[in-house]
C-alpha cells in the first residue's frame, strides 16, 4: 500500500514557487465560498510516519488559508477527564461546524495503531475498533461531512535520515524526541499495523490518501491541490444526502395492536404506600451514589414519554436523593444554530458524565426517531439509520463504564387531556403547557407507532428500555426509582 510513496517524488523549486500563489488564491476563494454556503464541513486528518512533514503541513494550511475559518486540534496523550470518557469523546468535541475546515493533527487512528504496536491491544480488539471507526466515518459522510484522510509516509531509510537531519539543525532539534527513536526501532511493526488499518478503513465514504513525505514541495502541493479539488467538487455538486438507511425495513402494520397498547396504564398505588417506599428508595439511591465502586462508573438516565406524563416530577424525586454536586440535568429542546451545523449526536456528546457523576436527560437523542420522524423534520433515511448510530453511541458509553437507564413514561390520551386542562387552570403550572403540546396530540397514533419501533430497535442488553405505566404518578415514580437502584446495584455487584 505504501509502494508509490517510496519512489522519490520531487517538485522543482522553481515550479513550486510558480504554482503556490495561484493555489493559495484558489484555496482562499474556495474557503470563503464554503463559508458562504455552509452546507457541509471539511475535516482533514493528518496522520503518518514521524518526520514525514505532518506538522509542517498543518502549519502550511493555516498559512495558506484564512486561519479564522480553520479549527486546528492536535491530540496528545489523553487527559484525566478524557480517560474517564468514551474514546471518541474528545474527537467529537473537535469536529468543525458546517462552513468551516477542521484539521486534526493525530486522530481516532493514532491510539489504536500505537496500542497494537506496543502490545496493549490484541488484534481482535483492534479489528473491533476498526469497525467502530468505519461506522463513525460513515455517519459523518451521511451527515454531509467532507472527510479527507492524509497519511504521510517515509521509507525506513528515509525516516532515519530525516530524523538525523532534524536533530543536527539547532532550530529543529526539539522536534525529535526519544519516543520518535523508540518508534523508529519498531518501524516494521508500525508499517504492518498501519497498512492493515489503512486497508480496512479506506472506504468509498472516506478513502485514505498516502503522501510521500520526503520532499516538502511535493507533499505541500499534493495536499493543497487535492484539498482544493475536493472542496470545489463538493461545492459544485452539492449532492443530496445519501439515502441508504443502513437498517432493516420496518415491519408493515398488519393489525392495529401497538407495543404501548399492551401496557396496563392504570395501576393501584396509594399515597401512603408511596410516601413510605419513596423515602426508602431515595435512601437506597443515596447510599449507592456514595458507594466506593460508584467512582468507577457513571449514570446516564434518559427520560422520554408523552407530554404531561410526569418526567419532570420523576426526575425531581431522583435528584432529591443526590448530592447536587454529583448530578446534571440536561433539558433537551430544539437544536440551536450552533448545534444544527454539527452531526445530530454532537450536542449529546458534549454532556457525557465523568465517572462518579450522573447525567439526566429530559428528552434526548431519541428525538431523531420520535419528533423528527413524526413531524418530518428529517428524511426517512436519516431517522432510519439513527437506530444503529444510537446503539453504537450507547455501546461506547457502556464500554467506558456508564450505567444507562432509559424510561418511556406512558399515559392514556384521556389522562393527558385531563392533565393539560389542569395545567392551564393552575397559574404556576401554565408554563408546562404550550401550543406545541396540543399539536402533538393530533399525531398521537403516529407517536405510538414511532415509540414501538424505537423500543424494538434500541432496547439492548446494555441499554434496555423500561416502559413506565404513568397514569398513576405515585406508581410511576416508584417504578423508576426501583429500576434505577437495581441497575446500579447490578453493576456494582
Amino acid at each position: 500500500m505504501f509502494e508509490l510513496a517510496e519512489i522519490g517524488h520531487k517538485i522543482d523549486k522553481t515550479l513550486y514557487k510558480k504554482e503556490v500563489p495561484v493555489l493559495r488564491e484558489a484555496l482562499l476563494d474556495a474557503q470563503y465560498e464554503l463559508k458562504e454556503h455552509s452546507e457541509f464541513a471539511v475535516i482533514i486528518l493528518i496522520n503518518g510516519v514521524d518526520g514525514a512533514g505532518k506538522g509542517e503541513t498543518v502549519n502550511l494550511l493555516n498559512e495558506w488559508m484564512d486561519p479564522r475559518l480553520i479549527s486546528t486540534c492536535a491530540f496528545a496523550a489523553p487527559s484525566n477527564e478524557e480517560r474517564e470518557k468514551p474514546h471518541m469523546w474528545r474527537y467529537w468535541r473537535a469536529l468543525a461546524p458546517k462552513g468551516k475546515i477542521g484539521v486534526l493533527f493525530g486522530s481516532w487512528y493514532t491510539d489504536p495503531i500505537l496500542n497494537r504496536v506496543t502490545g496493549k491491544l490484541k488484534s481482535t480488539k483492534l479489528d473491533r475498533q476498526i469497525d467502530d471507526i468505519v461506522h463513525f466515518e460513515k455517519m459523518l459522510a451521511h451527515e454531509g461531512v467532507l472527510l479527507l484522510k492524509f497519511w504521510f509516509h517515509l521509507s525506513k531509510d528515509k525516516q532515519k535520515k530525516r530524523l538525523q537531519q532534524l536533530e543536527k539543525d539547532p532550530n529543529t532539534r526539539w522536534r525529535v524526541t526519544r519516543q520518535d527513536w523508540k518508534n523508529f526501532k519498531k518501524y516494521d511493526k508500525f508499517a504492518r499495523v498501519s497498512e492493515h488499518v489503512l486497508r480496512e478503513t479506506s472506504t468509498a465514504d472516506a478513502p485514505w490518501i498516502v503522501v510521500e513525505g520526503e520532499d516538502a514541495n511535493y507533499r505541500s502541493l499534493t495536499v493543497g491541490k487535492l484539498l482544493l479539488k475536493e472542496i470545489l467538487n463538493r461545492l459544485e455538486a452539492q449532492p443530496e444526502p445519501i439515502e441508504a438507511s443502513d437498517a432493516a425495513p420496518l415491519l408493515p402494520p398488519i393489525d392495529d395492536l401497538q407495543l404501548l397498547d399492551t401496557l396496563q396504564l392504570e395501576q393501584e398505588y396509594s399515597k401512603e404506600d408511596y410516601k413510605e417506599e419513596l423515602e426508602q428508595l431515595q435512601g437506597r439511591l443515596n447510599l449507592l451514589s456514595r458507594h466506593p465502586k460508584f467512582k468507577e462508573h457513571s449514570v446516564v438516565a434518559v427520560f422520554e414519554g408523552n407530554d404531561a406524563a410526569g418526567k419532570g416530577g420523576s426526575i425531581r424525586r431522583i435528584t432529591a436523593a443526590l448530592d447536587a454536586r454529583q448530578f446534571t440535568i440536561i433539558p433537551v429542546a430544539a437544536p440551536t444554530e450552533d448545534e444544527r451545523v454539527q452531526p445530530y449526536l454532537w450536542r449529546f456528546w458534549q454532556h457525557i458524565p465523568r465517572k462518579g457523576r450522573i447525567t439526566i436527560f429530559d428528552r434526548s437523542w431519541y428525538g431523531r426517531v420520535l419528533v423528527e420522524r413524526v413531524e418530518g423534520f428529517c428524511k426517512e433515511a436519516d431517522w432510519m439509520r439513527a437506530y444503529s448510530e444510537i446503539n453504537d453511541f450507547e455501546e461506547q458509553l457502556a464500554v467506558q463504564g456508564a450505567i444507562i437507564v432509559k424510561f418511556w413514561l406512558a399515559i392514556s390520551k384521556d389522562e393527558q387531556l385531563k392533565r393539560f386542562k389542569e395545567r392551564e387552570a393552575i397559574g404556576f403550572k401554565r408554563f408546562k403547557i404550550t401550543e406545541e403540546d396540543w399539536r402533538n396530540r393530533e399525531k398521537w397514533d403516529d407517536y405510538v407507532c414511532a415509540v414501538g419501533d424505537m423500543v424494538e430497535r434500541t432496547s439492548t442488553d446494555i441499554a434496555p428500555w423500561t416502559l413506565v405505566e404513568a397514569n398513576n404518578k405515585y406508581y410511576a415514580r416508584i417504578k423508576i426509582l426501583k429500576t434505577l437502584c437495581e441497575a446500579i446495584e447490578k453493576v456494582l455487584g
